[in-house]
């Protein structure tokens, strides 16, 4: 029974701490999102979360493992929305499309997670490999792998040329590449001239124009 009560004790205590991991994170993109990362503090973190600044170093040791943990909830939320396009979608290049498109639906249903996910690669990275940076690490890696294996299921259905696609794992970074930066032109003032696209048509079209390109002609 004392091993029991002992369980439920050591349980409880994670689920709890567990939680204010969360509300911390919580607090603190509701800072970041508001103030921005480079105005912000350990000591406005610590007043949103309402916690004191001791207890707050106790769940993180600075402000980058903060935002590395907001970092990791922007992927895992990427990392869902392209496993719903990959299953929710028959062929390989329907997959690819719908996993285009989900990547800019997140751009405008989570923007603030889209800019986070955009900066990842100035913020610094720590001396040494933790458990955290393996989870962002993993993220990445799962993010291309839908995409790489959405093209490998394209390849195998006959959806897409294999001759337009020789190499998954460098045409899924060439696309990831491509829409990105369309999705960036889309957030810029539009330019003068008569005629511009709006970003949604601007993304389709960029969309359309891609997936054309390896799409298999029917014979």
């Amino acid at each position: 029974m004392t091993d029991l009560n002992t369980a439920k004790h050591k349980t409880r205590r994670e689920k709890e701490r567990l939680e204010r991991y969360e509300e911390i994170l919580d607090a603190a993109e509701r800072v970041f999102f508001r103030k921005s990362f480079e105005h912000s503090t350990m000591d406005d973190i610590a007043r949103e979360a309402q916690l004191s600044r001791a207890l707050l170093y106790v769940y993180f040791k600075d402000k980058l493992a903060i935002m590395r943990g907001i970092m990791l909830r922007a992927g895992l939320s990427l990392v869902r929305r392209f496993e719903n396009a990959r299953t929710e979608n028959t062929s390989g290049l329907l997959q690819i499309e719908g996993i285009g498109r989900a990547y800019y639906t997140f751009s405008c249903e989570e923007p603030d997670y889209f800019d986070v996910l955009t900066s990842i690669a100035t913020l610094p990275q720590p001396e040494s490999m933790d458990e955290q940076v393996r989870a962002m690490e993993g993220c990445r890696e799962r993010i291309n792998s839908i995409m790489v294996q959405a093209l490998h299921n394209g390849l195998e259905d006959g959806s897409i040329s294999s001759q337009s696609v020789s190499d998954p794992v460098q045409t899924a970074a060439f696309l990831q590449g491509a829409l990105h930066g369309v999705i960036m032109q889309t957030r810029r003032p539009k330019p003068g001239g008569i005629g511009y696209p709006d970003a949604k048509t601007l993304v389709m079209y960029t969309l359309s124009m891609l997936t054309r390109a390896m799409k298999k002609e029917a014979s």
